[in-house]
């Protein structure tokens, strides 16, 4: 009860009359509404910014103190978020870059800056490893998680055994980032692993990637793409009369405009999601009240019902998590880089806290700490319906256990080739 005491103190002294007097907690996103992924980046980052406009018109921000959510565009460049890292790291409190090369590319900076990463659901996989990866989140789940889940759905459907999954991939660090589970898992059940990367230039037109999909006659395909890949994967998939049932997306491919596209003729089609839109949640009524009725929403009525925007209220709910958490335990509203650390290591995101949150049946519950700094929420399958994704399965959890060694390993390399590298021995696992 002291944190909350201490807290109400410290949102009292942050306000008179109800202005905040504090600048604001600079929560930078590096944002990509331009560029060859901008169908997928805005309702992204429409979601996130409505939600925490949402908690600045309805609360007055968080704990007293009002969010600066400022965007730097990125247009999905590494070169261009290096950039609006560099720009906004003297005032941030956290950095979000939205892109896995982006991510690598900061990642040994912020050891430095202290500055906490935060990648809900991208990212170096490896960075669930809170003790080697201190100041990086991949909350709630990470890729790993992603190709354990899915194949997990898949054994659920048939044995593996003798099968063979063809995985089309965009060929940039986030495609290739689930090839070493992958390759693991195939060794273990059985299954021939098929990739087939598709370049930058090739993402509207794959039909030499599609001509070796026919040729190969693979019993699954499973797709690792963004933006237009996504689209004209799936266009392609009904064009060649792929079975749609067999065909499965990570949660970065599970844009609802990408299948309206092919309305019916996408029926059938799945991706893994730790997020799901209920449009009934108490936090979008919350949104449209205080956000879109005074005209300060970007996003329109179509997209707040896909997966995305929702997906993006689901991101910005876990940064407010992650700060309410630190201004409880530091007893003050205005926290720093490192104190976010801290609540981002402590999210207890419970039924209860859900439901408290307002986000019922949009995220699986999920819990992080020193050591854990993915939380392993786990997720749904979906499926297209033909007009909008619908939930097939129970909550899937990964098998973290069979991948365990091999997050050790890779951290331990990534940390020795950028020696000196810190590691947080304290934690405890």
């Amino acid at each position: 009860m002291k944190h909350f005491t201490r807290l109400a103190a410290a949102a009292a002294l942050a306000t008179v009359g109800g202005a905040a007097l504090a600048e604001g907690l600079y929560t930078p996103n590096l944002s990509y509404r331009t560029g060859p992924f901008a169908n997928t980046g805005i309702p992204l980052m429409n979601g996130q910014a409505d939600y925490m406009n949402m908690l600045n018109a309805r609360d007055g921000g968080i704990g007293g103190v009002m969010i600066d959510f400022e965007e730097c565009e990125t247009g999905y460049s590494t070169e261009k978020g290096a950039e609006c890292y560099e720009k906004t790291k003297d005032k941030a409190i956290v950095t979000q870059p939205w892109s896995t090369g982006i991510t690598l590319q900061v990642l040994p900076k912020t050891n430095v800056d202290e500055i906490p990463i935060l990648a809900p659901g991208y990212g170096f996989s490896p960075m669930m490893d809170g003790k080697t990866f201190q100041w990086a989140f991949n909350t709630p789940a990470g890729y790993w998680d992603a190709a354990d889940m899915i194949v997990q759905y898949l054994e659920g459907q048939d044995s593996l055994d003798g099968k063979k999954i063809a995985f089309l991939h965009l060929d940039h660090p986030y495609g290739k980032e689930p090839i070493p589970v992958f390759e693991q898992m195939a060794e273990a059940k059985g299954f021939e692993f098929l990739p087939i990367p598709v370049g930058l230039k090739e993402m509207q037109n794959q039909s030499a990637q599609w001509l070796q999909i026919r040729r190969e006659r693979p019993d699954y395909v499973v797709m690792w793409g963004w933006g237009a890949m996504n689209a004209g994967a799936i266009t392609e998939a009904v064009k060649t009369k792929f079975p749609m049932e067999n065909f499965i997306g990570v949660w970065w491919a599970s844009h609802d405009a990408d299948l309206k596209i092919v309305g019916e003729d996408g029926k059938g089609y799945k991706a893994i999601s730790w997020s799901f839109p209920n449009l009934d949640a108490p936090v979008v009524a919350d949104i449209k009240k205080h956000v879109v009725e005074a005209g300060n929403s970007q996003s329109n009525e179509e997209e707040m019902a896909g997966v995305f925007y929702n997906r993006g209220i689901i991101i910005s709910a876990i940064l407010a998590e992650g700060i309410r958490v630190a201004q409880e335990e530091y007893g003050t509203a205005e926290i720093n880089a490192s104190q976010l650390r801290w609540g981002l290591e402590n999210i207890d995101m419970t039924e209860e806290r859900i439901s408290e949150l307002g986000l019922d049946g949009m995220v699986p519950p999920f819990k992080t700490s020193c050591a854990d700094h993915t939380g392993k929420s786990g997720g749904w399958m979906l499926e297209w319906d033909g007009e909008k994704f619908v939930k097939v399965s129970d909550h899937l959890t990964p098998n973290t256990e069979a991948y365990e060694a091999l997050v050790a390993e890779k951290a331990a390399e990534y940390a020795e080739a950028n020696a000196p590298w810190p590691v947080n021995d304290a934690c405890e696992m």
